[in-house]
């Protein structure tokens, strides 16, 4: 884990220890800052962030069904490997037609409620691509795509969509720099402004990769 991740205090009050926790290690091996291989112990993320192992206990538990993290007998939890890149293309279109579904869905109830909330991420997320903060980048890149997601009000979507998400390392890499991703972002919700679904669902299509 790596060393300036000392607390949790940096987390919405709202969220459990759990929750926080397993945002905070998706976050970083989605970001690459955990490399697959890399041993998870629960005594030292426990002390690590200053909390009992009951929750480390469950958020390990949590990614690994998820399919992050890889528990084996006698051999602990360790950052499951990226898929192939045979594979990894077939992920990539479930998300891409998962969150099209979402937004073309719910697209007709997206009023200034929703687009609000849209621009108060982009305004976290332009800061955290500012700062190069990729746990932070990671973390308002997830909640934008979730909060499309989250507009069908239908739990079993989100369910369907996070163990596939979860599986991608997030490939920043292709930008210039990561003020790219927020560009992207940027152009879903002007779209979104603009009332223009098929454009919407267009950008958003080319944001995931």
């Amino acid at each position: 884990m790596p060393e300036e991740l000392t607390t949790m205090d940096d987390f919405p009050i709202r969220m459990t220890l759990r929750e926080q926790l397993v945002d905070r290690i998706r976050n970083d091996v989605l970001s690459g800052r955990l490399a697959g291989g890399e041993p998870l112990r629960e005594q030292h993320l426990a002390a690590k962030f200053r909390i009992s192992r009951g929750p480390v206990r469950d958020a390990l538990l949590e990614l690994t069904k998820e399919g992050l993290l890889i528990a084996r007998p006698n051999c602990g939890v360790r950052v499951g490997n990226p898929p192939d890149e045979s594979v990894r293309s077939l992920i990539v279109q479930l998300r891409r037609e998962i969150e099209s579904f979402a937004l073309r869905s719910a697209f007709d109830r997206i009023d200034e409620s929703v687009l609000k909330r849209m621009r108060a991420n982009l305004q976290a997320f332009r800061t955290a691509c500012q700062s190069q903060d990729l746990s932070r980048v990671v973390q308002y890149d997830m909640a934008f795509h979730r909060m499309i997601l989250e507009l069908v009000e239908e739990e079993d979507l989100s369910n369907i969509w996070l163990p596939v998400v979860s599986r991608m390392v997030l490939p920043y890499s292709r930008h210039h720099n990561v003020m790219d991703s927020y560009c992207e972002h940027e152009a879903i919700v002007d779209a979104i402004s603009q009332g223009d679904c098929d454009l919407a669902v267009q950008r958003l299509v080319a944001n995931i990769q």
